[in-house]
Order: structure tokens, then C-alpha cells, then sequence
């Protein structure tokens, strides 16, 4: 049973919307972006035997492997939790309050980074699980209120605002943290303290900037009713079992959010891994590969709008394709050119082109294919692929390093990703989709 309230988009939401993107992006750019990738690296290292690997569990790794295995476990528990978070969230009118439990524990949880030292890969694991199961969950809601603040018309706009807004905020917090790590060595504090504090800054910004976001934004539109004596997690479930069949009544949807899983799985990690990279095949220390994500950052910022422009031009779905052409030639680049520092900064320069516009156009898109009152349960199955999540990605990077022992080889196994959902993207049929939902 679905009660339907009339909608009226307001600027003064739409503007504290914006703002999420400003406070938890600070968690992706300067956590997933650059800091923990490297320093969980480091630290499972230390940790490691003569041949180079640890044994949580009793089981062999690659020092190496061990954070993009992580992110990767991290998003397999996120597709079992988030789209059940989203369903959860559709249920009543409760979505402010769901953004606020899962926003302040993975603040919390990467406030705790701070206290990750010495040889304890486990506890690092541990917070970077929490954290970014908790972040991909309060995305899903902030997510699922994009259709409720904004109409049809303005939602690509909207989209791309706050995607820059993001890469602002975001951009800020990480150019700080570079002055820390640029001086860091006159004030005598180590590199290891940088990454720690710049890890618990990411969670400070991100608690900070949540507070006018829950001030500005209210709960509204569609609430689904809990059936007499179900328990919302029970009736979640077996929702989201009805979701995922019921999907198959709405055929370019279910297509969309299959090419959206392969490409952005394959950005989220070449963006989570890019600073190993730097850091362990190109010696590249923090400083550097901060400067190199901020100028990522800025360039985004422009990215973000300029494809919201072209989408106007050409359509978004046509605007989204030309992102992961672009996409495909970065891995080549970065396979075959990519020896020094320079080379390095030339292909930061490149992906923040194309970053921000192939996920806002695509949270847009998406956001076009929902049916009305299913948006938050819609979007947690969309958020397993989002914003600094990925799930196969990470796996099959590491796997691909474990076996080569080469992070140029695993970035370059990420083109099979790229590939695979430009293959299915070329055959979505946007207005299609959006005429099944009538």
C-alpha cells in the first residue's frame, strides 16, 4: 500500500542536499582517494613474512593485495546490506533519520583511523569495512532523495551540482591535508602520524558538514505502508526478493543498472587503487600523491559541469558513453606511458575530466528509470556500485597483482569492466525506459 503526498521541490533543499556532497566526499578523496590505500599498504607490510604476504586467518596474501581485498569484502557485505537499507528506508517517512545513524557511525568508525598503527592490518580492515559499508548506506539515502527535491527536467542539473560541490569539499579538506604532508618533516611529525591524522580529519569534515544537511532537508513523498504485524527489516527483504523480480518488468532499468556495476566498478577502483600505484610502482610519496587527487579534485569540478552541459547538447546517456571511451584509454595510458611523477600528475588532470560527469549523469539517468516510492530500495541496489564503492573490481585487482606481483598489470585488468559496460550502456534505451514507468 503506497500513500502519495504531493511533491514541491524548494532550492532551499536542493541546496542542503548539495551539501552531503560536500561533507562525505572528504571520505572518498581523502580515505579511498589517497591516504588509506597507501598507509593500510604499509602497514600490512610490516606485518608481512620474508616472502612478502600476511595470513589473517591462516589464509595467504599479498601484502600488496590486502586493502584492495578489503574494499572488495566491504562492498560484498554492501550488497547484501544496502539495498535492504534502502527498502528499509521507503518504508514510513524516516529517510532524514536513516541518513543520520549511517553518516555518524562511518564518521565515528574513521574518526577511530586515527588509533591504526604498527602491524595491526586487521584493525585497519576492520575500520575501512565499517566505514565504507556505512558510507555506501547513507549514500543510498541521500541518493533516494534526489527524485523527491528535484523534477524530471532539472535532475541531470541538480545531479551535477552536487557532484562538484563534492569535489569542492572534498578538494578543500585533501589541499589541508597536503599542506600537513608538504611541511610535515620540518614540524618532525613522520608520514605514518600524517596518514593518520589526515584519515580522522576525513571523519571530523564529514560529522561537521552533516549537521545543516539534516537541518535543511525534511522527509516527504511517497511512504510505504508496513503490512499489520510485518517487521520492517522482515518486510524489507522480502521487498527487495520482489524488487529485484519485479525489475524485470522495467527491461532498460535493469540493463542501466547492469552497465553502471561493470563500468563504475571498474572507476571506483582505479580511484581507490590509483594511489597504491603511485606509491609502490612509482615511489611517489603522500605529498605527491595528495597534490596529484587535488588537482583531480579541481579539474572535477569543472568536469562535473561541463558534462552537465554536454548532456544538454548530445543526452546524457550519449555523454556517459563518450566518459567511458575516455575511461578505457586512461587504463592503456597508464599501462603503456604512465613511468614518472609527471606522467602521473598528466593522468590526474585527465581522470578528474571525466570522473565527476560519468557519475552524476548516471545517478541521474538512474534516478529517471525508479518508480515513484521506490527510490531509496532502487538506489540501494544502484549504490553497489557508487561513489568509492566497488566490489569486483577490487578483487580482481588483487588477485590480478597477487599472480603478476605487478600493480600495472592489475590496473590494466580493469579494462574488462570498462568494456563489458560500455557493451551493455550503447543498448539502453532511456526514453524507452522512462515510458515503461508510465
Amino acid at each position: 500500500m503506497t500513500s502519495t503526498l504531493p511533491l514541491a521541490y524548494s532550492a532551499r533543499e536542493q541546496r542542503a542536499w548539495y551539501l552531503y556532497d560536500w561533507a562525505n566526499s572528504a571520505f572518498a578523496t581523502t580515505v579511498l582517494g589517497v591516504f588509506v590505500g597507501p598507509y593500510l599498504t604499509a602497514v600490512a607490510n610490516t606485518a608481512a613474512d620474508a616472502r612478502g604476504f600476511v595470513h589473517p586467518w591462516g589464509i595467504p596474501i599479498a601484502a600488496g593485495a590486502f586493502s584492495s581485498y578489503v574494499t572488495g569484502l566491504s562492498v560484498g557485505l554492501q550488497v547484501l546490506i544496502l539495498p535492504v537499507i534502502g527498502a528499509i528506508a521507503d518504508y514510513g517517512r524516516r529517510k532524514k533519520e536513516c541518513l543520520a545513524v549511517t553518516a555518524y557511525l562511518g564518521a565515528a568508525v574513521t574518526i577511530a583511523m586515527f588509533f591504526l598503527e604498527g602491524k595491526n592490518y586487521l584493525l585497519g580492515g576492520l575500520l575501512l569495512v565499517v566505514s565504507n559499508v556505512s558510507f555506501g548506506a547513507s549514500i543510498v539515502i541521500y541518493n533516494s532523495f534526489l527524485p523527491e527535491i528535484a523534477p524530471p527536467e532539472q535532475r541531470d542539473a541538480v545531479s551535477s551540482r552536487g557532484w562538484a560541490l563534492g569535489y569542492v569539499g572534498g578538494g578543500i579538506l585533501l589541499a589541508l591535508n597536503l599542506l600537513l604532508a608538504t611541511f610535515a618533516e620540518k614540524a618532525g611529525i613522520s608520514q605514518a602520524m600524517v596518514a593518520r591524522i589526515s584519515l580522522c580529519s576525513a571523519g571530523v569534515w564529514w560529522a561537521l558538514f552533516t549537521i545543516p544537511v539534516l537541518a535543511g532537508l525534511r522527509n516527504r513523498g511517497a511512504a510505504r505502508i508496513l503490512p499489520p504485524g510485518q517487521h520492517a527489516v522482515g518486510a524489507a527483504v522480502r521487498e527487495l526478493i520482489h524488487t529485484l523480480k519485479d525489475m524485470r518488468r522495467y527491461p532498460q532499468t535493469l540493463k542501466f543498472l547492469i552497465a553502471y556495476l561493470l563500468y563504475n566498478d571498474a572507476i571506483q577502483t582505479f580511484l581507490a587503487q590509483a594511489g597504491v600505484f603511485g606509491n609502490r610502482e612509482l615511489g611517489m610519496p603522500l605529498s605527491s600523491l595528495a597534490l596529484a587527487f587535488l588537482i583531480s579534485q579541481i579539474v572535477g569540478i569543472f568536469g562535473a559541469s561541463g558534462f552537465g552541459r554536454l548532456a544538454r547538447i548530445i543526452t546524457a546517456k550519449r555523454a556517459v558513453v563518450a566518459s567511458v571511451v575516455v575511461w578505457t584509454a586512461v587504463l592503456l595510458y597508464v599501462y603503456l606511458a604512465v613511468r614518472t611523477p609527471l606522467e602521473y600528475f598528466i593522468l590526474a588532470g585527465v581522470v578528474g575530466v571525466v570522473m565527476g560527469g560519468s557519475q552524476a549523469l548516471s545517478r541521474s539517468i538512474f534516478a529517471q528509470l525508479i518508480p515513484q516510492g521506490k527510490e531509496a530500495e532502487y538506489f540501494g541496489v544502484y549504490e553497489i556500485s557508487d561513489k568509492g564503492t566497488s566490489w569486483l573490481g577490487p578483487i580482481f585487482f588483487g588477485l590480478t597483482y597477487q599472480f603478476t606481483m605487478s600493480y600495472r598489470s592489475a590496473i590494466l585488468s580493469l579494462l574488462v569492466f570498462f568494456v563489458a559496460g560500455l557493451a551493455v550502456l550503447v543498448r539502453v534505451d532511456v526514453e524507452q525506459g522512462e515510458r515503461d514507468l508510465a
